[in-house]
């Protein structure tokens, strides 16, 4: 049986501490679904076309990993998949509070496709996607907290 994972979010923009989980999880599954979903209770910087093409770019050489968006329920895009396991990073417990909501839903909705949590890398454990377009917007310095084609994508918003 063929293992496939739904990486779900917003990714505007990707971060490093995104990217570590896709990477990592890449190596986990055999196959890794990237959704980038509108959440309509965002403003997002980029549309979802932009984020898409951007995660498409850093994870390029990542064989296992699709980008895709969706709008609607993160389930009903699994079961489209044919997932059998939701990815999601954690950073700090306050992480998980939001996280065990959102999975005891899926459950209610689909017992049969279970959430993964992976920590992400300490280094990357108060990174952000609001963080990093503040600081960008301050043309403050975040080429370790971005990709590099993130990082020019973000001084072209600014400008």
């Amino acid at each position: 049986m063929v293992s496939t994972a739904v990486c779900p979010g917003s990714f505007d923009p990707i971060t490093y501490g995104h990217l570590d989980i896709i990477k990592r999880g890449a190596k986990v599954f055999d196959e890794v679904y990237v959704c980038v979903l509108h959440n309509s209770s965002k403003k997002p910087l980029f549309s979802v076309e932009e984020r898409c093409e951007l995660i498409r770019e850093v994870t390029k050489d990542i064989p296992n990993v699709t980008v895709e968006s969706y709008d609607g329920l993160l389930i009903n895009y699994a079961k489209n998949k044919k997932a059998n396991s939701i990815l999601r990073g954690l950073r700090a417990v306050s992480d998980f509070e939001y996280e065990m909501q959102g999975t005891s839903m899926n459950r209610v909705l689909d017992e049969t496709i279970e959430t993964f949590f992976m920590m992400t890398n300490n280094q990357y454990s108060f990174l952000s996607s609001s963080i990093v377009k503040e600081v960008a917007k301050y043309e403050g310095n975040i080429s370790e907290l971005v990709p590099e084609a993130v990082e020019h994508a973000l001084k072209e918003k600014f400008k």
